[in-house]
């Protein structure tokens, strides 16, 4: 029997994870990812709610940036703390508002934002399903942004890759053995094309008009291409597998899908 191809092991290139450093300032990639992703879907949002049917004004959009970046900011953190790591945090609670020391969680981002919207629309009488499917449409940008600091800072690494893999890369902090760079398969599913489906679906009148379906597209679709991401990605060692094999990613994405497909069936039953 002929033996498998081997191909050379890519190594990880050791990206220096700050981006500028001004005496004791430093900036890191990834703090320059949630900036860009924050400031692209900005712009974007601002242009989409003006489309048919209008949810809101430039203005309101302008004004719900800074209610947007606290929840992901607020929610990433708790998200983390609560569903990663709560006791470790509950000893040492003081650690929860050291962020610039990593531990951020998309589920817990994504419901902070959520929060945000709700008042946000409450307060300034606008549809918020209407509104959010504006902001599901870019959301995509900052995943994707934030899946790309993380393969530069060198976390996050994925599952040991097979020998003929040719894109197989070792990671100093990970061991000796090739890995499969999980993080740019990430930032692919959850960020292009993930945004790729939302943006074309978007650019039909019809689609725009039944408020939530947007949405229930973008919760289906991140938690698809979560829980196939997760297939590849090596597990925190501080959690490992979960129930029945499954990680906590792919848990956190069930109840996800479910309400993503609950609106979709809602949207697409209305009048």
């Amino acid at each position: 029997m002929k033996a498998a191809a081997m191909f050379p092991v890519l190594m990880f290139p050791q990206f220096d994870p700050v981006a500028i450093a001004i005496g004791p300032l430093a900036v890191r990639w990834y703090a320059l990812a949630y900036i860009a992703g924050l400031i692209g879907a900005w712009r974007l949002v601002r242009r989409w709610v003006r489309d048919t049917p209008a949810v809101a004004t430039p203005e309101q959009v302008d004004d719900f940036l800074t209610w947007a970046t606290l929840g992901v900011v607020l929610g990433g953190r708790l998200g983390y703390v609560l569903f990663y790591q709560p006791a470790h945090f509950l000893a040492e609670p003081w650690q929860i508002v050291m962020v610039w020391q990593g531990g951020m969680a998309f589920h817990g981002g994504m419901l902070g934002v959520i929060v945000a919207a709700a008042l946000f629309c409450r307060a300034n009488g606008i549809p918020m399903l209407g509104f959010g499917d504006r902001v599901a449409v870019a959301a995509p940008i900052g995943l994707g942004l934030g899946r790309i600091a993380n393969f530069v800072n060198g976390e996050l690494w994925g599952r040991v890759a097979p020998d003929w893999l040719p894109w197989a890369m070792v990671f100093p902090a990970a061991g000796p053995e090739p890995r499969h760079p999980s993080q740019l398969y990430q930032a692919l599913m959850e960020g292009v094309l993930l945004f790729t489906l939302l943006f074309v679906l978007s650019r039909f009148q019809s689609v725009r008009q039944r408020f939530g379906l947007l949405t229930g597209v973008f919760l289906v679709g991140y938690a698809i291409a979560r829980s196939v991401g997760e297939l590849f990605r090596q597990p925190d060692a501080f959690l490992g597998f979960l129930y029945a094999g499954a990680t906590m990613g792919q848990l956190l994405s069930a109840p996800m899908a479910l309400a993503g497909l609950v609106l979709i069936l809602w949207a697409c039953r209305k009048a």
